[in-house]
């Protein structure tokens, strides 16, 4: 892929980017966590649920995917005959890579019978020896729709993982993932945070500690702390997720005050390093010149369509 540095510094990116989705009849898909100029550009912001059934129903022709890799690989799982293009290929996952398919079939393999639930955050290859895929939207309806005889792996994030436990009562065996963004969440630092505003309302995702969860007034998915703010009575929010967010509550509530719960050391660290490796730069290139795009194997396409189609038949 050509640098950003080969594009004429002339250039209204913003405009190029609008002209090159309208010649390619093109579409972008911008998640919550991407840097506010690209989810502005946007056909359709959402998170991995909103947007996996935004792919799913598309007419373009090509799908621009502003997120991480496995984000852009399940458009094109669910598209074959489209063009799927990621502004930038290194935009991987700290889930995804913490589970790689070869220890994930051991770990399956020393549970024989089990029904798997696989979190999105995954590859391609452990998609497709899952048995439902789901996201933190709807992860417990789908837990709930497993026989209660039936044991369930579930894999990667050991966080929601314990969350789902909590809420649902099934005694599941986790995958030990976590997120390398909500990881870094702390309950000491919230409580000082709070301390400084006693008014704010804590509101988490499910893929933060349990002791950080413990202390939210709300939880729940990035599209649903979202609706959660936007529907309080609270006028300030404490909001312990990737601080990407933000731009949409503020956009969306410009009335209300928005404020990013503090990572454990003085950094970025709540925001997700993959997710900012994306640019307009590197997205009018990728529409330009249709690169880098996202290809596998058929067999492996069909593989891992099968458990994502029944996440999206049963979150219809």
């Amino acid at each position: 892929m050509q640098e950003a540095a080969a594009i004429d510094p002339s250039l209204d990116l913003e405009q190029e980017i609008l002209r090159l989705k309208r010649e390619k009849n093109a579409i972008l898909l911008a998640h919550y966590y991407q840097d506010g100029e690209v989810q502005d550009l946007a056909d359709v912001i959402g998170d991995s649920l909103q947007l996996a059934q935004a792919a799913k129903k598309t007419d373009a022709d090509v799908i621009a995917f502003c997120g991480v890799h496995f984000m852009a690989e399940t458009a094109k799982i669910l598209n074959p005959t489209k063009t799927v293009v990621l502004p930038d290929l290194n935009a991987g996952c700290s889930l995804a890579d913490g589970c790689p398919i070869d220890r994930f079939r051991a770990w399956q393999a020393r549970h024989p019978g089990a029904v798997t639930i696989s979190y999105i955050n995954c590859s391609a290859e452990v998609k497709a020896a899952s048995d439902i895929i789901c996201t933190s939207s709807n992860a417990e309806k789908i837990v709930r729709s497993v026989p209660a005889d039936k044991q369930i792996l579930f894999a990667p994030d050991r966080n929601l993982g314990r969350y789902l436990v909590q809420k649902t009562g099934r005694d599941m065996v986790l995958w030990p993932g976590v997120c390398l963004v909500h990881e870094t969440f702390r309950a000491r630092k919230l409580i000082a945070l709070k301390e400084r505003h006693p008014d704010a309302a804590i509101i988490a995702h499910p893929e933060c500690e349990p002791g950080l969860l413990q202390m939210a007034e709300f939880i729940g998915s990035t599209s649903a702390l979202l609706q959660f703010a936007l529907r309080s009575d609270k006028q300030t929010f404490i909001v312990a997720t990737e601080a990407g967010i933000l731009h949409q509550m503020q956009k969306q509530a410009p009335h209300k005050t928005f404020i990013a719960a503090p990572p454990e050391a003085n950094c970025a660290c709540n925001e997700c390093p993959y997710m900012r490796l994306n640019s307009l730069e590197k997205l009018y290139l990728c529409l330009r010149d249709l690169s880098p795009r996202l290809e596998m194997p058929e067999a492996l396409r069909r593989a891992a369509e099968r458990p994502i189609e029944r996440m999206l038949e049963l979150s219809a």
